[in-house]
């Protein structure tokens, strides 16, 4: 089986008044309270109203199910020590007159010296799942294969409707944020290997990157790890949605990889058909149709069990077919959790809003 690993980024609120508050030091250093928590498990993030938490790596979704809830119960916890809450959501409810200060990172004051309106507004918070890979050929090769339903997984994922106190229109506002860096969005389709180190390279020629950190591509290779690392799913209400969402990319990366060795031809999608069909799901979530990976606009209902179909040897191999087609109907029975923020919106106000997005 593949292996895998998730990371989560968090927004952290005043409970008052639900805003963005930059208390990530004091909340890392409540958590170095806390025994059971290693010291690369949790992370400040580019500003200082955010924190990243990291599971180990894992063999399975029941183990990566354990470590993230020992995670946001730790997190959790600490921010309360710290005087502030922790929130699951793609994007703040609200926002205070005067940006969030950056991490003191070299890296990040770099960033912010070179995109300063860009950086103060990446209040943004995704979900990341690693798979291992066997080599970086192969995760090329995965690459291409797993980027036409990158926009389904946007759309499935969609929890940051919220901008600026004001509904945005969008189910995932985060995923047009992330867009307005130079190398963003769903990555290209790649020749091989060479290709891939070749463009990466042309791009640091050019300027547009000073570190591979800034491949903001919605899956990439990841240079600290041998996996492939998708990138598009905005961070989860809940936990078992977010271990739903590692089972399907860890399917689609073992489909990718049977696929590349026994299975059909790769069907060609363009990289225009591809961005445009990415703000369709951005936009519109689960609400309507989904433009599939052959570019059709079908019932999003339809494309998602395209989705399941397409990866269910894979969920079989890995015993996980049960767990993840029921979260799967029950997500297409109630909406996306943007679904969810706007009702609880609309039927009581931004403070239950806020109360929904730091339940524990």
């Amino acid at each position: 089986m593949l292996t895998l690993g998730i990371e989560e980024e968090y927004l952290l609120l005043d409970p008052a008044t639900a805003l963005p508050v930059p208390m990530a030091e004091q909340v890392c250093a409540a958590v170095d309270l806390e025994p059971v928590v290693h010291e690369r498990e949790i992370q400040p993030e580019l500003l200082q109203a955010q924190v990243e938490v990291a599971t180990p790596v894992c063999s399975d979704l029941a183990e990566a199910s354990r470590h993230l809830l020992r995670l946001r119960h730790v997190v959790s916890s600490a921010a309360k020590r710290a005087g502030c809450r922790i929130a699951a959501s793609g994007t703040a409810p609200r926002a205070g007159l005067t940006p969030v200060p950056v991490t003191r990172n070299p890296r990040y004051l770099a960033m912010h010296s070179v995109a300063p309106q860009l950086v103060d507004e990446q209040l943004v918070n995704g979900m990341h799942v690693h798979v291992a890979i066997p080599d970086r050929e192969v995760g090329v090769a995965v690459l291409n294969r797993v980027r036409p339903w990158l926009p389904v997984l946007v759309a499935m994922a969609a929890n940051s409707p919220m901008w600026h106190g004001q509904d945005t229109g969008f189910a995932s506002w985060r995923t047009v944020v992330y867009s307005r860096w130079p190398v963003s969005g769903p990555p290209p389709h790649f020749a091989d290997l060479a290709d891939y180190e070749e463009r990466i390279q042309a791009l640091f020629v050019a300027g547009a990157i000073t570190d591979r950190g800034q491949l903001y591509w919605q899956a990439r290779l990841s240079d600290r790890y041998p996996t492939i690392e998708v990138r598009c799913l905005d961070v989860q209400l809940r936990v078992d949605d977010a271990v739903m969402f590692a089972g399907i990319v860890r399917a689609l990366v073992a489909t990718a990889i049977r696929d590349e060795k026994t299975g059909p031809l790769l069907t060609p999608c363009t990289h225009e058909l591809l961005s445009a069909s990415n703000w369709h799901a951005a936009r519109y979530g689960l609400d309507g149709v989904l433009v599939d990976p052959g570019g059709r606009r079908r019932g999003a209902e339809a494309v998602v069990l395209a989705l399941l179909g397409h990866i269910g040897q894979a969920l079989e191999e890995a015993g996980d077919t049960r767990q993840v087609s029921a979260l799967v109907h029950r997500l297409l029975r109630r909406g996306t959790p943007a679904d969810r923020q706007r009702r609880v919106l609309a039927a009581d106000g931004i403070r239950a809003l806020a109360d929904l997005i730091t339940e524990p």
